[in-house]
């Protein structure tokens, strides 16, 4: 098999040997010309190096083959007239010519050529034979030297490739980051298509090098054949199959060569990675291998971000599952509420909130007097803590709904968690009854706070304390007894409910609650609405620490008014 003499065309040392040997072939044989004809890995002969008037040869389709029985014999030989093979193909009317060689394997040829009949004899094919021997040694040595720097680039290339796709889980970005590796390192444009549900093969994103191209290449790939459902990778026909317009208006891109690759990932096939360079531009076999290899770890790379996808979609609906659908409006009193789950949504947070009407009212019935509320935090993140948030979440409305008092309904809720065993969850919960004052100048709230953060009470003056006593969290004994603080929340007070993602949000060392920073922040929030005081926390709590909070976040702020 040839050695492909792409690779001898990039390297410094071996364009320089190649230029020093023919000089010396000509010098020594007193020849016209001389030149170095590579061969591709097809038998195809190339110009690697030329002297006199060899440089105006032409090679064409030129093959090993296509030089006669001489040139496939792998010995040095002369031809003495045109009607030689050789001479007549390289438009000489005598030549001498010896194989270059490479570990058995025929890198190419020397020649030397003459436009007189006769001018070369066997004593000139030793002397060539010679110096071919010489050219192909130094040939070989700078071969290897571009091989290893070629594998050098290589293992960098998949290396940082590699970190860049680990680097993501979006969808949309990781196919965005694939094709723009591709080009233009491997190829001038690249499309990615995924497999789906609707659609076998979806033209999800495509890059082209020259940005003026990338809308008629889209339109050409949108009208071309679909790319192909293949296990292994393979030339491309498809852009042959759009239809005449579409391809006179994509211009020359119509007539590019394609590779496509396709992206297996757990032993299916998620999509195709397609790339393509001008017509006459060829795919050496190193941008193939390398394509080869960046579709496998693509396809990993795609098919997490999808999963990813996935997951955070069921995440957040699930999330959603567990918030209420809307804040009710209390006469007399402003609501504000804040919920920041951790994390980039790929797992259900253990906070949770709520405010709704307390007991049944029939239809066309006066409107509600008295309104429940709750915050709690369970204990852990995902489905495990998601089941005892709607456990709590519904418990506490249906429990309401028969008209259970506060602590009764913790009570109850406490022996529920209890009865989950194993499944069940530690829960801190701070949850309370709001009624309307008949004079309308505040409202009357009683609450528990079980194993929760206490509530914070600012008066008007600035002044900041606590709102209830700490009692026992959910979950951990059977029989607790809780009972109720009362609060009278009159005109421009605020109650302030948090979980501890707020009072422990951290710092280096230093937590927000330390030193009563939260009551500080709270008491900086004078004469401001519920939700300016809302806001003003939520904000003091993201720019307390530099790093993001790994814990949710969850407050809720009640203002008579």
């Amino acid at each position: 098999m040839p050695v492909a003499g792409d690779r001898l065309l990039r390297s410094p040392a071996a364009l320089e040997a190649m230029e020093d040997g023919v000089a010396t072939v000509r010098n020594v044989l007193g020849a016209e010309g001389a030149a170095v004809l590579l061969t591709e890995r097809d038998g195809r002969l190339i110009m690697g190096a030329s002297a006199g008037t060899a440089a105006e040869m032409s090679l064409g389709e030129l093959s090993v083959g296509g030089l006669g029985p001489a040139a496939r014999a792998g010995s040095p030989w002369v031809a003495l007239d045109a009607s030689d093979p050789a001479a007549a193909a390289l438009q000489a009317r005598s030549l001498a010519a010896a194989p270059l060689e490479s570990q058995g394997r025929l890198t190419g040829l020397v020649v030397a050529v003459s436009s007189v009949s006769g001018r070369f004899v066997e004593a000139d094919a030793v002397r060539i034979g010679r110096l071919a021997d010489e050219m192909s040694l130094s040939l070989e040595k700078a071969r290897v030297g571009e091989l290893e720097r070629s594998w050098r680039g290589w293992l960098s290339f998949v290396a940082e490739a590699s970190d860049l796709l680990a680097g993501t889980l979006d969808q949309e970005r990781t196919m965005a980051l694939v094709a723009q590796l591709v080009v233009p390192r491997l190829a001038v444009w690249c499309a990615v298509y995924t497999v789906t549900e609707v659609e076998p093969d979806r033209l999800a994103y495509v890059w082209h090098a020259d940005e003026n191209r990338a809308d008629g290449l889209r339109e050409l790939l949108e009208h071309a054949g679909a790319a192909p459902p293949i296990d292994a990778p393979g030339p491309w026909n498809g852009l042959a199959t759009a239809p005449d317009d579409v391809r006179a208006a994509a211009g020359d891109t119509a007539a590019d060569q394609v590779y496509a690759f396709p992206l297996i990932a757990r032993g299916r096939r998620i999509g195709t990675i397609v790339i393509g360079r001008p017509s006459g531009d060829r795919f050496p076999r190193s941008a193939i291998e390398l394509a080869e290899e960046l579709s496998r770890r693509a396809a990993l790379a795609v098919d997490n971000a999808r999963l990813f996808s996935a997951q955070t979609a069921m995440s957040s609906a699930l999330q959603r599952s567990l918030l209420p659908p809307g804040i009710p409006e209390i006469p007399g009193l402003e609501v504000a509420v804040v919920y920041e789950p951790a994390g980039e949504g790929s797992e259900v947070g253990g906070d949770f909130y709520d405010v709704f009407e307390s007991g049944l009212r029939p239809a066309g019935a006066a409107p509600a007097s008295r309104w429940r509320f709750a915050i709690g935090d369970v204990c852990g993140t995902g489905p495990a803590a998601a089941a005892v948030t709607g456990l709590a979440r519904h418990a506490l409305r249906i429990l309401a709904a028969e008209d259970m008092s506060v602590p009764a309904v913790l009570g109850r809720l406490n022996r529920l968690i209890l009865a989950e065993g194993e499944r069940g969850r530690l829960l801190t919960l701070l949850h309370g009854e709001i009624a309307a004052r008949r004079r309308r100048d505040g409202v009357t709230i009683t609450l528990t706070s079980a194993g929760h953060p206490p509530p914070l009470l600012l008066a008007p003056d600035g002044d900041v304390r606590e709102a209830a006593s700490p009692q026992p969290l959910l979950g951990v004994f059977d029989g607790v007894e809780f009972h109720t603080d009362t609060v009278d929340l009159r005109r421009g007070e605020v109650l302030l409910c948090v979980t501890d993602g707020v009072t422990e949000r951290r710092s280096g060392n230093r937590l927000l609650g330390d030193g009563h920073g939260l009551e500080g922040l709270l008491a900086g929030c004078t004469g401001l609405s519920a939700r300016a005081v809302a806001a003003r926390i939520q904000r003091a709590v993201r720019d307390f620490g530099p790093e993001p909070s790994n814990d949710d976040i969850a407050l809720i702020v009640l203002r008579a008014s």
